[in-house]
């Protein structure tokens, strides 16, 4: 373990119970932001009406018989 995540660790051993809390939900907030962030950008939606622009993109190309089997999305996925 690096240096740096065992003062980490002993910060957070020190904290009151409450505050430990707040700073695992801060370091899930983070791993997540970091996520959203590498993640390529036709994975994310914005709001609602990227969501409504993206299903219509999907259904569409369902419509013209442009379907992945579930094997191959994966295998996609996998490379991302």
């Amino acid at each position: 373990m690096s240096v740096e995540k065992q003062e980490l660790l002993k910060s957070i051993e020190t904290l009151p119970e409450e505050l430990a809390l707040q700073v695992l939900d801060y370091i899930e907030y983070l791993k997540f932001n970091s996520v959203i962030n590498n993640a390529p950008q036709d994975l994310i939606i914005r709001d609602k009406e990227d969501l409504k622009k993206k299903l219509e993109a999907g259904i569409e190309s369902t419509e013209k018989g442009e379907v992945y089997s579930l094997e191959e999305v994966f295998e996609e996925v996998q490379k991302i």
